[in-house]
C-alpha cells in the first residue's frame, strides 16, 4: 500500500477530493463514463461537500456505495440518505445513484436484482473506502457470517452480511468487487486507525480484512 500523511483533516480531506476529482475526470476521458463507490458513516461527509460543488461531468458518473445497513432510506442509519444530502446534492445532483437496498424484509430477497443493476457499472473507476478499528472495511467484518466467501474470488458481486459488530444486517460488494476498482483509496484518521491499519498488513485477511484491499491502495491519513 502507499501511504500518504496529511498536516490536518481539513488538509486530507481537500487533497483526497481533488484526488477523486481528478481520477473520475481521466475516466470520463478515456471510457466516456465513471463509476465512484463511496462509505457511509461521517468521516468522508467533508470529502462529499467538496465534491459536489466541483465542475465535474457528472451526469456521466454513477455512484454506488461500498454497503449498506439493510435499513429504508427514511431511516438515520442509512447510507443511501447519507450520501443523497452530502454528496448527490449541488452540481453532483446529476450523478446516478446505483441503489444497494429496496424494499425487502431480507438482503437476501434482493440480492439478484440489485447486483444486476450494479454489474453494468463495474469496475469501479474511483473505490473511496473507510476502515474501522477492528480492521473490516465495507460490510466485510471479521467473524461476520459469510465472509469467507465474500473474500474468496468466486465470490458474487454482492453478499448478505450479518456479524455482532454491524447491527443490522448488511448487503456488501465482495472483495474481489472491491479489489478490480482502477484506484483505491482509504481514507482513516487518527492514530489508532494508523496503527490498525499498520498492524493488517502482517495478519490473516479473516482477521482484517481489509488487507483484503490494501495491495494497490493510498491510504489517507491525518492525525
Amino acid at each position: 500500500m502507499n501511504f500518504t500523511t496529511y498536516p490536518d483533516r481539513e488538509a486530507l480531506m481537500m487533497g483526497l477530493a481533488d484526488r477523486i476529482a481528478s481520477e473520475l475526470r481521466a475516466a470520463i476521458r478515456s471510457d466516456g463514463r465513471a463509476t465512484l463507490s463511496v462509505p457511509g458513516g461521517t468521516t468522508p461527509g467533508p470529502i462529499f461537500d467538496i465534491l459536489s460543488d466541483l465542475d465535474l461531468e457528472w451526469d456521466k458518473v454513477a455512484v454506488l456505495l461500498n454497503d449498506e445497513r439493510w435499513v429504508p432510506e427514511s431511516s438515520e442509519r442509512s447510507n443511501t440518505r447519507l450520501i443523497r444530502e452530502r454528496l448527490l446534492t449541488g452540481r453532483a445532483a446529476k450523478a446516478k445513484l446505483v441503489p444497494l437496498y429496496c424494499e425487502a424484509p431480507r438482503p437476501e430477497d434482493k440480492m439478484d436484482e440489485l447486483a444486476e443493476g450494479i454489474a453494468p457499472h463495474l469496475p469501479i473507476s474511483v473505490l473511496l473506502l473507510g476502515m474501522g478499528g477492528d480492521m473490516h472495511t465495507a460490510s466485510l467484518f471479521p467473524g461476520a457470517d459469510r465472509l469467507a466467501e465474500a473474500l474468496s474470488e468466486a465470490a458474487p458481486i454482492l453478499l448478505p452480511m450479518r456479524a455482532e459488530a454491524a447491527g443490522e444486517p448488511r448487503i456488501t460488494l465482495s472483495a474481489p468487487v472491491l479489489r478490480d476498482a482502477m484506484h483505491t483509496h482509504i481514507l482513516i484518521t487518527g492514530a489508532e486507525k494508523r496503527a490498525a491499519i499498520e498492524a493488517a498488513e502482517s495478519l490473516p485477511v479473516e482477521q482484517a480484512p481489509v488487507r483484503a484491499v490494501l495491495k494497490n491502495a493510498t491510504v489517507h491519513w491525518a492525525e
